[in-house]
Order: structure tokens, then sequence, then C-alpha cells
């Protein structure tokens, strides 16, 4: 319990140097939503005066901000400026799929690279090492919008096997097929994300499993008979997962921050594509209330990841 209390505090104090620094670059960037006004000679200077006093933009900076964290602390992100709608409601509208696409993604990376880096290992200088090998220098050494643009290129326009964008082809009605549609239109982007995230992870599982390997304690189990599912059971797996859970938990911002690209390439209408907009419109509500959540987010990935290696390991130091 104290070591959660502490977390919790971590978390407060992290999001609030966030919001702070995220709130400044916000309003120090170069034009703002009501600049195109200014070109408009339809609009006049009291229309947009106007227009920044409803919004609370005539007032200095520091108000502005004590006034926009009291509105977070009660979950009020403010009204956008482009659509006029609640900024809480545009969030929480498309949170649901990026959270899917990132934790399914996030699920098959520590599985397929858990895998190809044990098996890797277990089979050093072999013809399916060589070629783990060359396919994890691939992996993280291909951008991820070049990744999907290659991805929608072969399998979506040449051999017209996957969906090039959006998230349904067919009525939404709730059946069976509306649901393996919204699957398939989810195949591609997720694959591009996971081919994206197995590179590193998986030369540094194959890393450590070799050094397990090693170490005495394999020597005696194989000593004592052990076969090898046996040592892969009780001895490498137990000595991977603290060290495998720490750099999901730390990878997390760059599959969440990721997802702004990929959504934008694939029009899938989540928090990534409502973030690209929002940046090119100038919409600050929006951009803040995305930049917080999402920063809540890894917080609170980085926070259950020490709290599960503390669970795999009482004795961890998760400080």
């Amino acid at each position: 319990m104290k070591i959660l209390l502490n977390k919790l505090l971590y978390l407060i104090i992290m999001l609030l140097i966030i919001s702070i620094i995220s709130f400044l670059a916000i309003h120090l960037a170069p034009n703002s939503f009501f600049a195109s006004g200014d070109l408009n000679p339809n609009i006049t200077e009291e229309s947009i005066e106007h227009l920044k006093a409803i919004y609370g933009l005539d007032k200095p900076l520091y108000v502005q901000f004590f006034s926009w964290i009291y509105a977070i602390v009660q979950l009020d992100f403010g009204i956008s400026f482009s659509s006029g709608e609640m900024v809480k409601t545009e969030i929480l509208d498309r949170i649901p799929i990026t959270l899917t696409i990132n934790i399914i993604s996030m699920v098959l990376i520590f599985i397929i690279s858990l895998y190809l880096g044990i098996k890797s290992a277990l089979n050093k200088s072999s013809f399916f090492d060589r070629f783990t090998g060359q396919l994890s220098l691939l992996s993280f050494s291909m951008p991820s919008f070049y990744l999907a643009l290659i991805g929608v290129l072969i399998f979506a326009m040449n051999f017209e096997i996957l969906p090039i964008a959006g998230l349904h082809s067919v009525k939404e009605d709730g059946s069976l097929t509306y649901y393996i549609d919204f699957a398939w239109h989810l195949v591609l982007p997720i694959s591009i994300i996971v081919f994206g995230g197995i590179g590193s992870l998986t030369l540094y599982i194959r890393s450590l499993t070799i050094e397990i390997l090693k170490s005495d304690y394999i020597f005696f189990a194989k000593a004592r008979g052990l076969d090898k599912n046996q040592i892969l059971r009780y001895y490498i797996l137990p000595n991977l997962y603290p060290p495998v859970i720490t750099i999901l938990g730390l990878s997390l911002p760059g599959i969440i921050g990721g997802s702004v690209i990929l959504e934008s390439i694939f029009s899938i209408d989540g928090m990534g594509l409502l973030f690209f907009k929002s940046a090119l419109a100038h919409d600050y509500p929006v951009i803040m209330g995305i930049l917080i959540i999402g920063a809540f987010l890894t917080l609170l990935g980085n926070i259950l990841a020490d709290l599960v290696l503390l669970k795999l390991n009482p004795n961890f130091d998760t400080k």
C-alpha cells in the first residue's frame, strides 16, 4: 500500500509537470486558432476579441493555466474551438479504438518477441537465429509510417487483400459479420505496430536468454536431468519476465505516440487522428486534453508494470 501511494503521488506530480510544459509549449507556438480570422475581411476585430473572451484567451497566461487546471480536476477539458463540442465527449468517443489497437499490439509484441528471442537463443548460430537477427534489424530500422505506406501499397492496392482505410465496410448492425469486418480492418495497422515493435525487444530477450543459459543454476538443472521444457518454465521465463515487463512499460509512450501517424494514414477515427487534426487547427482544448490523457495512460501503464514486477519478485526495488 505504501508503494502504491508513492506511485500515485508520483503520477500526480508528473501530470502537473507535464501539464505546465505542454501548456507553455502550445501557447508559445506561432499562430493560433483565431489567426485565420485576421485574414478574413468578413470577420471584424471585435468579433475575434469577443470569441477570445468567450474562451478565456484574453486573460493573462497564468490565469488561463490555473483556470484550466481547476477545470481538469473536475474532468472538464473545455469546449473544442473547431467543433464546439465538449472535449471530454470527443475524446471518450475515440479513446476505445485507440486503446484496443494499442493493447492488442502490446500483447502480440510481448508474445512474439518472447518466442523469437528465446528460440533464437536456444538455437544460437542456426539458420533461425540468423533469420531472426535480420528480421529484428529490419524491424527497428524502418519507420512506422514507411512500413504503413508499403503495407497499404502491397496488401491493399496491389493484391487487394486488406482494407485500405477506415474501420468498417458494412453497416453497423451488431452482427457477427460486422465484428469480423471490424477486426479485418485492424489487421494491417496492428501488424505494422507489432512488426515495428518486436525488433529491439527480440534482440534484447535473445541477449538476456543467452546470459541466463550461462548461469550456474542452468548447469545444475541440466545435471539433475531436467529437459528443455522444464528449464524453460522454471528457470528461463521467471528470470526474463521482470526486465521484459520493464521494457514494455518504458515503450508505452512510443506505441501510443505512434498511433498519431498510423491513425492518420489509415483514417482510423481514434485519439491519434483527432490529435493530428487538432494540431493543424490549433485547437488548444483538444490538444491539451489528449496530451494529459495520453500522459496519464502512459504513467498508469508504468505503475502497473512496477506492480506486476513487485508481484513477480517481492524483493524488486520499484523506486
